[in-house]
């Protein structure tokens, strides 16, 4: 593992244990060569994903990246950061189980989405706010009248 302070390639391993969501290796580490420590996560990627974006453009499936967009999503929200973590831990395993290597963005968004919806409404409608591309007040009223009962609309 190369030192992130000096480039160096000769890192130790100072400590091992798991990581609070238990499907990753949290590992100490030091450079000898600067003296730094740092803390690096290790995980089973059963297979390589590629997203395949709108446009038909065709990248790498980063978690970090899906992290940070449900991470901003919920944002400021009563939700325990292990229980965020669990769940994206669970769509990565689920996407890993779909059979194909090659998943669309459409179908990532749309998993997201649903686990949303079930953990935390608002969260939900951020992310569907950025997902759908939401561009005037308009559209969160819409939105946000299709996730109403229809018991309102009866009265």
């Amino acid at each position: 593992m190369r030192c992130p302070f000096c480039g160096n390639i000769d890192t130790q391993v100072k400590d091992s244990r798991p990581a609070e969501d238990h499907v990753s290796i949290r590992r100490r580490r030091f450079c000898p060569a600067c003296g730094g420590r740092f803390t690096t996560y290790e995980r089973v990627q059963l297979r390589d994903l590629v997203v395949i974006k709108s446009s038909g453009r065709r990248e790498d499936f980063d978690r970090g990246k899906l992290e940070r967009s449900i991470r901003i999503a919920m944002q400021k929200r009563p939700i325990n950061p292990e229980r965020i973590d669990q769940m994206i831990s669970g769509i990565v395993r689920r996407l890993e189980s779909l059979g194909d290597t090659d998943i669309p963005s459409k179908v990532i968004g749309e998993i997201v989405m649903e686990t949303l919806a079930r953990i935390d409404t608002v969260s939900y409608v951020r992310f569907a706010s950025v997902y759908k591309n939401f561009q005037a007040a308009d559209d969160f009223d819409k939105f946000v009248s299709e996730l109403r009962p229809a018991a309102s609309s009866e009265e």
